[in-house]
C-alpha cells in the first residue's frame, strides 16, 4: 500500500510539473519586434492568443495591463464586444455581464506613434481621454481612425500597447460570432467568449 501511495504521489508531482511547464512555454524570441519586450497568452475557450506587449513605448499601459493579468483580473471575464470588420473588446465584464470593479483610470499613451493596424492591440476607453481601466481590444482592421491626430479630445486616439504574434486565426473565429443586444448592450457574442487565463510568458 505504502509503494502503491509513493507511486500515485510520484505521478501527481510530474503532472503538475507538467502543466507548469506548459504554461511557462516560450516562443521563439526571433518573432517578436524587441526580445525584451513582454509577452503574454490569452487562454480563451476558442483557442491561445500570444500578445507581444510594448514596454518601451507604451510603458503605464503595459504596466497596468500586467498587474491587472498578474493579479488574474482577467480569469473567468468575457469578450463581450465583438464587432467583425472592427474589433473585438473584452477584460471587463464576466460571463453575466456584470462589470467588474477595476483599479483607477490611466494616463492615455495613443501619442506614442502607434496605430490601430489589424493585429494590435489597444485599451478601450470612454469619451474621457484619460478613462481607460482593464478593457482592451484587438483590432480585426486597419482601423486608423482610432489613431492619434491631435490633442482635441474627439482627435485624441486610442492607445496602442501590443500586437498579437500568433493566435489571429483564433481571433478571426471570435470576431466571426454571432452577436445579439444584451440591453444596454450590443455586439455580444451569442455564446460566451471567455477568457480563461492571461500568462505571462517573460
Amino acid at each position: 500500500m505504502l509503494k502503491y501511495n509513493y507511486i500515485i504521489g510520484f505521478i501527481l508531482i510530474t503532472f503538475i510539473f507538467f502543466i507548469h511547464s506548459c504554461k511557462n512555454v516560450e516562443l521563439d524570441k526571433s518573432i517578436l519586434e524587441n526580445q525584451n519586450h513582454s509577452v503574454v497568452k490569452l487562454v480563451t475557450n476558442k483557442g491561445d492568443i500570444f500578445i507581444e506587449l510594448y514596454n518601451e513605448s507604451s510603458p503605464i499601459t503595459v504596466e497596468n495591463f500586467l498587474n491587472y493579468v498578474k493579479s488574474d483580473f482577467y480569469d473567468g471575464t468575457i469578450f463581450h464586444r465583438v464587432i467583425d470588420g472592427f474589433m473585438i473588446q473584452g477584460g471587463g465584464f464576466d460571463v453575466d455581464m456584470v462589470q467588474k470593479d477595476t483599479l483607477e483610470p490611466i494616463k492615455n499613451e495613443a501619442i506614442n506613434g502607434l496605430k490601430n493596424k489589424r493585429g494590435t492591440v489597444a485599451m478601450a476607453r470612454t469619451q474621457i481621454v484619460d478613462s481607460a481601466t482593464s478593457q482592451f481590444f484587438i483590432n480585426v482592421y486597419d482601423n486608423h481612425f482610432l489613431d492619434h491626430l491631435s490633442i482635441n479630445p474627439q482627435q485624441y486616439g486610442y492607445a496602442v500597447f501590443g500586437n498579437v504574434i500568433e493566435g489571429m486565426k483564433v481571433v478571426d473565429l471570435i470576431k466571426s460570432s454571432s452577436t445579439e443586444v444584451r440591453s444596454p448592450y450590443s455586439d455580444v457574442p451569442k455564446e460566451s467568449i471567455i477568457i480563461e487565463d492571461v500568462v505571462v510568458i517573460q
